[in-house]
């Protein structure tokens, strides 16, 4: 028998267009939001929001400059947008950083500080992030796409189609999240999106990648 995982991960394909009559349960789609919540980041900061667009007029709006999904916006059955937190957030000395570590993580003192100065040094030389806003808010956008992943995957070993989607103009985007839905687009701005359903047909062909032995180094 196939190991699990590699099932569904065959399975999984980059569905273009869902079957709009088929909806996912609110228990299963709750499951792809935990297997989200408990992915794992950087630091354990946790720098995402899973912002749920099921609207059929906000949809229509998002259409408008996501080219990415023309298929997928009209039948899928959840969408969502993966908001990253900007520089406001994740630098080391702010009060989402500070809350982390004391409320969330619950670190005693003398650990909170050691934390803290690991996390400072990471951000001021390992990585050099502070040396733009833009360097901060790309690094929180890569811990989305290990949620994004781990969402993709869980869904597909419960046969639930998806689609992830970067095909759309991040600036109309950032305006639609502050006019149309109240985020605050000084602390998040828009990292990745990602459909949900069942596929309307099979895919037209078997998944292509490169082989093993091309994509892998040892020594």
């Amino acid at each position: 028998m196939e190991n699990q995982f590699l099932e569904a991960m065959r399975f999984r394909h980059a569905c273009k267009e869902f079957d709009a009559t088929k909806k996912i349960t609110a228990e299963e789609f709750n499951t792809i939001l935990e297997i989200g919540r408990l992915s794992p980041s950087s630091f354990g900061m946790e720098p995402w929001k899973f912002v749920m667009i099921q609207d059929k007029a906000l949809r229509e709006k998002l259409k408008a400059f996501t080219w990415g999904g023309q298929g997928q916006l009209p039948t899928a059955s959840h969408f969502m947008i993966i908001l990253a937190r900007k520089k406001k957030g994740m630098i080391y000395d702010s009060p989402y950083v500070q809350h982390m570590m004391q409320d969330i993580k619950q670190l005693p003192q003398d650990v909170l500080e050691m934390y803290s100065a690991f996390y400072t040094k990471f951000q001021k030389e390992d990585f050099n992030l502070l040396e733009s806003d833009r360097a901060l808010f790309d690094w929180a956008t890569k811990q989305t796409y290990i949620a994004l992943a781990n969402m993709l995957t869980g869904a597909a070993s419960m046969r639930i189609d998806s689609c992830p989607i970067e095909g759309f103009d991040y600036n109309r985007t950032e305006t639609f999240l502050k006019d149309e839905l109240n985020i605050d687009t000084q602390e998040f701005g828009p990292a990745v999106m990602a459909a949900f359903g069942y596929r309307k047909e099979e895919p037209a062909r078997e998944k292509t990648r490169q082989k093993l032995e091309d994509v892998t180094m040892w020594f």
